[in-house]
């Protein structure tokens, strides 16, 4: 009986151990995304090409931002990657917490080879916010989207959402049309502690999280350009 009791101890001790280092390992991935987002902001700050995006970053409502957006294709390809949005408060212009998100896409035709891009999408009108609230929404069909001027261009005027895709340190006008963004409840859970909504987090604010604050501190020095 005693014999019995160990193993059920034992065994108990070791699920404990394990849900742990699980959980453990998860918080780390978490902010190994938030992370990598602080240090595409800078990149991206230190572009000499995204001039446009320099001067007008500060009229995001937000910014969906993808540290690594990976893209592989034989006959069929798909891309995707895990992400964080970042919004402005309209009235006191501050950056908030992170909510994770994915991008995702997939195209049909005869194409080979693979490619790594950074992302970041400029979330540009109302309409893109409240759709990045849902759980998950289709770029130009749900939200219109163009691909962000580089240089001195003019960016279309009349979109919800731009973006910017860099690829092997160079600016590649990469187009995201149909492309899948999803909410990443579970990513939230795990970085915050508690079962959150991006709009706990981007509209009521009730969590937060101070390692998002180096993220936070990134992009707010890249509004004061």
């Amino acid at each position: 009986m005693k014999l019995r009791r160990s193993v059920v101890v034992v065994f108990l001790v070791m699920f404990q151990l394990s849900v742990c280092s699980a959980f453990a390992s998860d918080k780390v991935t978490t902010e190994k995304i938030v992370d990598s987002a602080a240090l595409v902001v800078k990149t991206f700050g230190a572009d000499p090409d995204l001039t446009w995006f320099r001067d007008n970053v500060k009229n995001a409502k937000a910014l969906l931002i993808v540290p690594q957006s990976l893209k592989g294709a034989f006959l069929v390809g798909g891309s995707g990657g895990s992400g964080v949005l970042i919004a402005q408060d309209s009235n006191t212009g501050e950056w908030g917490n992170p909510a994770f998100y994915t991008l995702g896409s997939i195209s049909v035709g005869l194409q080979i080879g693979a490619e790594s891009s950074e992302v970041i999408l400029m979330i540009m009108s109302d309409r893109g916010m409240e759709k990045l609230l849902a759980s998950s929404f289709k770029l130009g069909a749900d939200v219109t989207l163009a691909v962000g001027p580089v240089g001195g261009g003019t960016a279309a005027q009349t979109a919800d959402v731009l973006s910017y895709a860099r690829s092997k340190g160079a600016f590649a006008g990469v187009s995201l049309d149909g492309a899948i963004v999803k909410t990443r409840d579970k990513r939230n859970k795990e970085y915050y502690g508690a079962e959150v909504s991006p709009t706990d987090i981007l509209v009521r604010k009730t969590v937060s999280n101070p390692h998002a604050d180096g993220l936070r501190k990134a992009v707010a020095e890249l509004t004061k350009k």
